[in-house]
């Protein structure tokens, strides 16, 4: 294991801020492992990614991100397919990658198994799936990248100046709803073209995003595939109605809802913005691929 330090990437603003009073015994858990624990100072995410990116060519003996799925995207973008140790400390809301990837959600829990990992070389490989743009622009994601209806209410709710809080979020979803309409998707999987007309897609490499929505229950984050979700078009009732399912996983017995699993995923739909980790990812066409193994994760 490489001999430098334990960079820590933390939001003290993840979760609302609910865990802010556990970042010393968190980066005291860290310590434990018998390296020296420094915090990554950034002012905003470009600075994060850049800090992390430094930190690895540094050579870190591991890169943690203590915070929500926000923070581990930023993370990932240095750790994918990068010699370093990676942890997750879930300190957000939602923490679905964590919960996806089998890392305690208690973040003292999650800081000591860091620790354990770190000091006996335990590293589990976890697939992660990368997203190429028509610019060649390559973003890595962790859970669940959306493109339909959540999507579109993503980015009106970061468009909204007011109100804040997660009563934006709400707001962005009623305005949406009023206007929903099927969109046209070409959908290519492994070269098989699947295209269609509806109003959901997700692309996932763990089950759920937005806090735990189970939106593709059985996606397993180390079997070198892509779960697929794609929903016909759907009324506003239907939408209110299969919502609850989510968060059980249910929704995909309706027999409007499709699922399928694939290593490279091709995807567009015009004036779609696509977000990953709940994270902007830019606008479709995208191609995405599972890389098996992107990450080393200390569990």
């Amino acid at each position: 294991m490489t001999s430098g330090d334990i960079a820590v990437l933390a939001n003290p603003h993840a979760g609302r801020g609910r865990h802010r009073d556990l970042l010393s015994g968190v980066l005291e858990r860290l310590g434990s492992a018998g390296h020296p624990v420094r915090l990554l100072a950034a002012a905003g995410a470009e600075e994060a990614e850049k800090a992390c990116q430094r930190a690895v060519t540094e050579g870190c003996a591991a890169l943690v991100a203590a915070g929500g799925d926000g923070t581990v995207h930023l993370a990932l973008q240095a750790a994918a397919e990068r010699p370093v140790a990676f942890g997750v400390v879930p300190m957000g809301t939602g923490n679905d990658f964590a919960a996806g990837v089998g890392v305690p959600l208690d973040p003292l829990a999650a800081a000591t198994g860091i620790a354990a990992a770190l000091a006996s070389s335990h590293l589990v490989p976890i697939d992660l799936a990368r997203a190429r743009g028509t610019d060649d622009e390559i973003r890595w994601f962790g859970a669940v990248l959306a493109a339909g209806f959540d999507a579109i209410v993503n980015e009106r709710a970061n468009r909204m100046r007011w109100p804040r809080g997660p009563r934006r979020y709400d707001l962005a979803i009623f305005l949406e709803m009023v206007r929903v309409r099927p969109r046209l998707y070409a959908l290519e999987l492994d070269g098989v073209d699947h295209g269609f007309e509806g109003t959901l897609v997700a692309v996932g490499n763990c089950p759920s995003y937005g806090g735990g929505l189970r939106i593709v229950p059985a996606a397993d984050p180390a079997d070198g595939l892509l779960d697929v979700l794609t929903a016909l078009p759907l009324s506003r009732r239907a939408m209110t109605r299969l919502k609850p399912r989510l968060r059980r996983g249910t929704h995909v017995t309706d027999p409007r809802v499709r699922t399928f699993r694939a290593k490279q995923v091709r995807l567009h739909s015009n004036g779609i913005i696509a977000y990953a980790d709940g994270e902007r990812v830019g606008p479709l066409p995208l191609e995405i691929t599972c890389v098996p193994g992107a990450l080393r994760l200390l569990r």
